[in-house]
């Protein structure tokens, strides 16, 4: 497994931070996937896939990058640059432009575990053509949601750090995705992959939560390292389509939308910060599925989190047609 060896001025002065740029390289991996789980990630990937197929189909090079770069247990390192924190898109992918080529190069070879493949190797612009594709993917597919992303990540990191107050970092940790953990004795375990500890204290530790299921680690040496996580609220963004026509005329639209997010379990606060309804018409929605064992709620230390019942469950997919 792999972990970091931290300290307690670390812990206590990492943080959570938004990423853009993180939020985009997630939504590459989902379209670079082609499939989905959840019905939200689904609807958006019928919505924003054949202009990124489109895409590579016209720069078979690029298509090649990427499909090296995103190795089975390996992500080449220029293309997800360590967060800064409180950056725009820009900024942010403007470090990816500016990788130097032959580190570029270097990178694949690792995420490939083997030889850089011929069509790559005479390349100079493998940066410029990774920001590129980026870009795209940035303006066409995340930019137009980003707005409501934003709350749902900010929500999570509200929950986070709640849980975190209450529980310390072992509950915080152990809660942020699979394979992370805390061990004791000032270690960290990030992933679950066989590679050498590394030493990080001292240096800044930063948590990022993406929307879509995806995440990975990212630092740059010795001074900041990064936990890219999948944060609570799930992908439900396109266009209002996340929420079934049908299911709306019986529950009507916003409680209907409460229903659908609760596919994974949010707290009150959440849901106000995703729905962006006031904290009183989200409780009064609550009640209602409740007492209709719609959705279920149970306690994680001080915080109250709802879900879906079995029953809301079937009556969702029934929606959907799914």
């Amino acid at each position: 497994m792999g972990w970091w060896q931290v300290n307690a001025d670390t812990l206590a002065g990492s943080r959570f931070v938004l990423s853009p740029l993180a939020e985009t390289f997630a939504s590459l991996k989902l379209l670079h996937a082609g499939a989905a789980t959840h019905p939200g990630e689904r609807t958006w990937l019928k919505a924003h896939l054949p202009s990124y197929q489109r895409r590579l189909a016209t720069d078979p090079v690029t298509a090649l990058l990427i499909r090296s770069g995103l190795g089975r247990d390996w992500i080449a390192d220029f293309l997800t640059p360590t967060p800064y924190g409180d950056e725009s898109f820009e900024a942010e992918v403007a470090r990816v432009r500016e990788a130097k080529p032959e580190a570029a190069r270097a990178h694949l070879t690792r995420s490939l575990r083997g030889p850089l493949p011929a069509e790559l190797a005479d390349h100079d612009d493998l940066p410029e053509r990774a920001a590129g594709l980026l870009t795209h993917v940035w303006e066409e597919s995340v930019r137009p949601y980003w707005d409501r992303r934003r709350r749902i990540l900010e929500a999570d990191v509200v929950a986070r750090t709640a849980h975190l107050s209450q529980g310390g970092w072992a509950a915080a940790l152990d809660a942020l995705r699979p394979g992370t953990r805390w061990l004791g004795d000032n270690r960290l375990q990030v992933n679950l992959h066989e590679y050498p500890p590394r030493e990080i204290s001292g240096a800044q530790l930063l948590f990022v939560p993406v929307t879509p299921k995806a995440g990975w680690v990212s630092w740059e040496e010795p001074h900041r390292y990064a936990v890219v996580y999948p944060c609570a609220g799930a992908l439900t963004d396109v266009g209002g389509e996340a929420v079934p026509e049908s299911l709306g005329a019986l529950l009507g639209p916003a409680r209907a939308g409460v229903l659908v997010l609760l596919d994974s379990p949010m707290s009150t606060s959440q849901l106000v910060a995703v729905t962006g309804q006031a904290l009183g018409s989200v409780g009064r929605h609550l009640k209602v599925l409740l007492d209709a064992r719609l959705v279920e709620r149970r306690r994680a230390g001080r915080s109250v989190l709802y879900s879906r019942t079995a029953a809301g469950e079937v009556l969702v997919r029934a929606a959907q047609g799914t």
